[in-house]
């Protein structure tokens, strides 16, 4: 996946961590882009690194996801 595409569905991924996250996080449009697109950096490049998927599967997706909301439960406790 190319950069572009990484960051787009990371802007994604980054908006479903979020809805699937409980509880209030407090963080705005700009950061859950960029939690989004850590996420799916994580996932993308991590996965690919150890062999889990191949580029272009749909387990990528879920990866992200999975990515952000762990990203977003370390900043939540972090913050706090």
């Amino acid at each position: 996946m190319s950069l572009i595409g990484t960051i787009i569905i990371g802007f994604i991924v980054g908006l479903l961590a979020r809805l699937l996250h409980p509880g209030k996080d407090g963080l705005g449009i700009i950061m859950t882009t960029l939690l989004g697109i850590a996420g799916a950096m994580l996932a993308t490049y991590g996965g690919q690194f150890l062999g889990l998927y191949r580029p272009g599967e749909p387990s990528g997706f879920i990866g992200a996801l999975v990515g952000a909301i762990i990203i977003l439960f370390i900043v939540t406790r972090l913050r706090k």
